[in-house]
Parts: C-alpha cells; sequence; structure tokens
C-alpha cells in the first residue's frame, strides 16, 4: 500500500480542490479492480474492528481529522493510534473506494451523501449508516455501527401499559413518536417496537428510511423496507405512497420539515398507525416543535389534529454511567383525555404534572427516571443533574431522596 498512497500523492494536482481533486482520485482508482479492491478494504476492517471495540461511530478524513481514524466508545470520541496517520488524499480515496457510482454522482453534485453500507465477511452481516462530505475540500466521513441484535420492549424497561399501546394487536391507529437528540438509541428503540409487531401480529409493515438501518426479516408481518434516494423520493413521498400499498403500520424514519409532519398525520388520520422519530428533548418540546413548524394561521387545525391522533411521545438520553458505560433514560407520556384537552386548550405547560402523576397508565419525566437510575447506583446525582430538562424539579427529587 505504501507504493499506492506514493502514486496518489503524485497524481493530484496542487491546485486541485474540493470535487475536482476527488473526481482525479476517483477516476484513478477505477482504473484498476485490484487497486480499488485495496482501498475499499481498508474501509471494511476499520469498520469490522468496530464491534470488538465496542464503538458506536467511526470518524476519518479532511485536516479536521489530524490523518487519524476516531473512535466514539460511550460516548468518548478518540482518535485510533495503532492505526496510523494517513494524508489527505489517501483518506479520500478510501472513502470513494466505499461508494457506489450513483453515491458518488449525489456527493458530487451536492457535496454530501448520505447512505446506507452491508458488509459480509466470514458469513457474519454488519450495516452501517454513512455521510461523506467535505471538510475545507477535502473529503471525511462518519460511519455509524448499526446493531446487529434487537433490544426488546422489556430489556428497554418501557412500562407494560406503554407497551401495550405500542402493540398493533391493542390499538389499530393512532402516531407515536420516539424522539430525542442524535445518537440517543432512537433507532434502537423503533426497531425494538419494530419487532414486537413483526412478532405479534399478521400485518403489514411499511419502513421508509433515510438510510435503512436495521434490516428486518418478515416474520408474522410482511415487512417493506424503502430507502429514501434509492427506492423513494422523500419521507413524505414515501409516506403518501405507502397508503396504496395497503399498510398496517407505517414507519417514517424522520419528520424533517413540515410538509412531512403533515403527512404522517393525514396516515394516522386515515386509520393507519405511524411511527416516527423527532429531534427534540422532551414530549412537551415535541408538541411544540410539531406546531411551531407550521404558520400561525394553520396552527389551531394542527393542535387539534395532533389531539386526535397522538398516543405516544417517548422521549430518551444516553446517559454515562459510573463504569463508564451508557445507559437509556428516558421521559414518556401517554396521551389520554386530559392530554387531548390540553393540546386542544393551549394548555401544554399543564402535561408535565400529568406526566409526574401518570405512572399507573405508564408514563414518567425524565427526571423520575433519573431519579431511578440514581438510587439504583447507575448513575451520579451530578450526571442526573447535567442530564436532567427540568433542573429545578431535578434537585427538589434528589433532596427528597
Amino acid at each position: 500500500m505504501e507504493a499506492l498512497f506514493r502514486e496518489l500523492e503524485e497524481l493530484v494536482p496542487r491546485h486541485f480542490n474540493g470535487v475536482e481533486q476527488s473526481q482525479v482520485i476517483d477516476k484513478w482508482l477505477n482504473s484498476d479492480r485490484d487497486r480499488l479492491h485495496k482501498f475499499q478494504n481498508i474501509t471494511h476492517s476499520w469498520l469490522l474492528s468496530m464491534r470488538d471495540a465496542t464503538a458506536s461511530d467511526i470518524d476519518f478524513g479532511a485536516p479536521g481529522g489530524r490523518g487519524m481514524v476516531w473512535y466514539r466508545i460511550y460516548g468518548v470520541k478518540k482518535p485510533v493510534e495503532s492505526y496510523g496517520s494517513f494524508s489527505n488524499h489517501a483518506f479520500t480515496a478510501i472513502i470513494l473506494a466505499s461508494l457506489s457510482p450513483s453515491q458518488k454522482d449525489i456527493l458530487f453534485m451536492r457535496k454530501s451523501v448520505d447512505f446506507s453500507l452491508e458488509i459480509t465477511e466470514d458469513d457474519r452481516k454488519a450495516r452501517f449508516r454513512g455521510t461523506v462530505y467535505y471538510d475545507r475540500g477535502s473529503l471525511c466521513c462518519n460511519f455509524r455501527r448499526i446493531n446487529d441484535k434487537l433490544y426488546t420492549i422489556e430489556g428497554l424497561g418501557i412500562p407494560r401499559p406503554i407497551a401495550e399501546r405500542l402493540n398493533l394487536r391493542n390499538e389499530k391507529i393512532g402516531l407515536i413518536l420516539i424522539t430525542g437528540i442524535t445518537g440517543s438509541g432512537k433507532s434502537t428503540t423503533l426497531d425494538a417496537i419494530t419487532d414486537l409487531n413483526n412478532r405479534d401480529n399478521e400485518a403489514h409493515i411499511v419502513i421508509i428510511g433515510h438510510p435503512i438501518e436495521y434490516v428486518h426479516e418478515s416474520k408474522r408481518c410482511l415487512v417493506r423496507h424503502r430507502e429514501v434516494g434509492v427506492d423513494v423520493l422523500s419521507f413524505e413521498a414515501g409516506a403518501i405512497e405507502a397508503l396504496r400499498q395497503d399498510p398496517d403500520i407505517i414507519i417514517v424514519g424522520e419528520m424533517r420539515d413540515p410538509r412531512t409532519i403533515a403527512t404522517v398525520l393525514e396516515i394516522t388520520d386515515s386509520g393507519h398507525k405511524a411511527f416516527s422519530t423527532l429531534h427534540t428533548s422532551s414530549a412537551i418540546d415535541s408538541i411544540h416543535r410539531i406546531i411551531a413548524e407550521f404558520p400561525p394561521e394553520e396552527q389551531e387545525r394542527i393542535r387539534n389534529r395532533l389531539a386526535d391522533v397522538l398516543c405516544v411521545i417517548m422521549s430518551q438520553k444516553l446517559i454515562p454511567t459510573v463504569d463508564g458505560k451508557l445507559v437509556m433514560a428516558k421521559e414518556i407520556l401517554s396521551v389520554d383525555s386530559s392530554v387531548q384537552a390540553a393540546i386542544r386548550n393551549k394548555n401544554i405547560g399543564e402535561i408535565y404534572q400529568m406526566m409526574v402523576e401518570g405512572r399507573r397508565l405508564g408514563m414518567l419525566t425524565l427526571e423520575q427516571d433519573l431519579l431511578e437510575l440514581c438510587k439504583k447506583g447507575t448513575i451520579t446525582n451530578k450526571t442526573a443533574m447535567n442530564y436532567a430538562n427540568n433542573k429545578k424539579r431535578m434537585q427538589q427529587l434528589l433532596t427528597m431522596s
């Protein structure tokens, strides 16, 4: 490989940058199939090593990476010294070797591309969610490792009353939202819910993702996976098209914009069960966010529609534990007539107290869950305070306990 790296450094004119630089390297890579495979193997070896290192993410490329490969392990991102250092050109070749021609077309046109990657080695499959983009004119990337095992609803600590509402067998329609910041485990929770329904019901599940992460085998359910950019143009288009595909459950990977939100509300209104995600840190923030996405003249209609279709919101965070790992803390809202009335009457602030008092319905606030983790010795009081949404309430709970 050293000879190839030296050849690569002499290949690109010094004044080339950005897409021009990438296209020269891509042409060089594809002129020799054996050379292309050698660079692919570098990426694949780094990705496959993530499982043994318990790494969730890998980053490399461009000046910001300082020539190093970086792993995120239990929330901490550090360079992997044992891999050595590489030039920006070398990283560009390594990255481009893992992209398909259509993915490279998107990258060169939009300056970034999101995709899924599956690697098979010794009959073992590993899947990753990748994003490639530019940093100061050079390519860099992030790959997130997709768990190859499914968690159960019980394993995630979801209360039985909520688990029953998530199951198509018990509730045929309604909207369930899983929310949290990037990297908070939303996809893991959504996959556990999908598997619950796949095992317990005879139905049709349509999953629209960008990209598709975990691939569910059809068990008792017929499961379809539609990847944005590959199988369908957008989340919105996928949700609308799904209505003509005889679905029972429609899973929309993310509600990113008002049009997608409106479409998801429409498909639940039409008598389907829908699951989706939002980048919000609490149940109340999720309600505010959905309504605020629309202009003032539409908000009353959206508020009433949301009150009609919303069933459950589960907001979650991954919290560092005392032994240096991560544990999920969650907040759960189960919508009943009182919550519906609060949404319709613009009294959303009252919902927090409803969650505090709604344990028999499976509800809890993030602060209540953090307190339980403190009592078990899983996290420290300081960590609970750092991650609480309502720090004043968290302090009161810790003082009373």
